[in-house]
């Protein structure tokens, strides 16, 4: 195994044994964490917060991934959809995207009007003051890379029948928008960034040390979160251990998998 990629794992162990902690202190303080991970399109964003989840108590976490809204949401308050997946006490809750899509997304490819796009620019951290204020810790992350970088992972996704579902109509045609939505970013950046809900920026032109960077950095911004994991001992159990004999109702998956 390259060295770089040895450096990746260990360092990755080492941070998921202290998000297995953070879900411990949340989970025993009835705290509410929220990750909103942005960035452009093949930034890194699933990927990252599969890292993060890797090792955590599956019902201490929860991802909100939202698709385009339908008929009913699109004529809702823009926030009411993101509402329903705030944290509730001990979660962590991670926005692979959030309601950051108006700032960048939407206005760059005309999902939106200039009237929606200034409404919501004035709105967010007014919003977002209300979530913090109420207890919830909110981290903010762009994902950066740079166009060429940017090119490369959609060339692999275009070859790649395994990545292919990966790779948008919507993908597509904003690799022409690269430039208009590096402003778009810059403007909601300066208009967003509060101390209640900095925006933190992660270069993520290589992939693994971005998460471990992002990670590392999440893990700082936590009050305190190395809560000790309890050791389980497990009892002796009584008599010889037994083999797994179902019912021969059941029908049983060949193994194909030889010697």
């Amino acid at each position: 195994m390259p060295k770089k990629d040895k450096f990746y794992r260990h360092a990755l162990e080492e941070l998921q044994l202290e998000l297995a902690g953070l879900n411990q202190w949340l989970l025993g303080g009835g705290r509410r964490l929220m990750v909103i991970l942005e960035g452009r399109d093949a930034a890194g964003k699933g990927g990252t917060i599969k890292a993060i989840t890797q090792s955590m108590d599956t019902g201490g976490y929860r991802i909100a991934a939202l698709h385009k809204p339908n008929d009913i949401e699109s004529t809702q308050w823009y926030f009411q959809r993101y509402v329903q997946h705030l944290p509730s006490a001990g979660e962590v809750v991670l926005f692979d995207r959030s309601w950051y899509n108006r700032a960048v997304v939407e206005p760059a490819m005309g999902f939106c009007t200039k009237a929606q796009y200034k409404a919501f620019m004035a709105a967010v951290p007014a919003f977002e003051k209300l979530l913090t204020d109420d207890g919830i810790i909110l981290l903010k992350y762009w994902l950066a890379v740079d166009q060429e970088e940017q090119e490369e992972r959609f060339a692999e996704r275009a070859t790649n029948p395994l990545k292919h579902w990966k790779l948008s109509p919507n993908d597509l045609a904003s690799r022409e928008k690269y430039a208009e939505m590096g402003r778009l970013r810059d403007v909601m950046i300066e208009r967003t960034h509060r101390p209640h809900a900095p925006w933190f920026v992660v270069d993520f032109n290589d992939q693994k040390r971005g998460r471990i960077n992002l990670i590392r950095h999440l893990l700082e911004q936590i009050p305190r979160h190395d809560e000790a994991i309890p050791i389980v001992k497990l009892p002796k159990l009584k008599g010889k251990l037994k083999n797994e004999h179902v019912t021969s109702k059941a029908l049983w998956v060949p193994d194909t998998c030889g010697d």
